[in-house]
Order: structure tokens, then sequence, then C-alpha cells
């Protein structure tokens, strides 16, 4: 089963004005992970520490149908 992870993003201020969300398809935090390490910006690998955290925290949301894991959208300051 995959889930529809909501992540804050993890680029604190000042880098990131007002932070951000970035929506993923994952089967479990550890993949999630994986997906937004491989999808965020070398520029930002000293927040690397900070992914994780935010992925336990994120809300999941079950999903019905078979979908690729992937960052599906996301809005990030």
């Amino acid at each position: 089963m995959k889930y529809l992870y909501l992540v804050d993003y993890w680029v604190p201020f000042p880098s990131s004005e007002y932070g951000g969300i970035v929506a993923v398809v994952a089967e479990n935090d550890n993949e999630c992970h994986d997906v937004l390490m491989n999808w965020r910006d070398e520029c930002e690998d000293q927040y690397d520490s900070n992914i994780m955290g935010n992925v336990v925290k994120a809300q999941k949301f079950p999903l019905a149908n078979e979908h690729a894991s992937v960052v599906v959208e996301n809005f990030v300051t």
C-alpha cells in the first residue's frame, strides 16, 4: 500500500522565507525519505538531516490505487 505524504519543507528561515510543503507518494517513511533525497536541490544538502524528521511528522493518507513513488507536487519558497 502506498501513501500520500505531505512533508513540511526542511530548509529553515531565512534560506526559505516562508517554508513550504512537498507532496510525495511512497510506501513508507524510508522510501519517502529516499524520494526526497533524490528530488532535493544539492545546494540544500546541509539540511539533509532535517528531512527524515519532517517525513516522520508528515500527514499520511492511504491511496486506493497503486502509484509510482514520486514527488507529486511542491510549493516551497
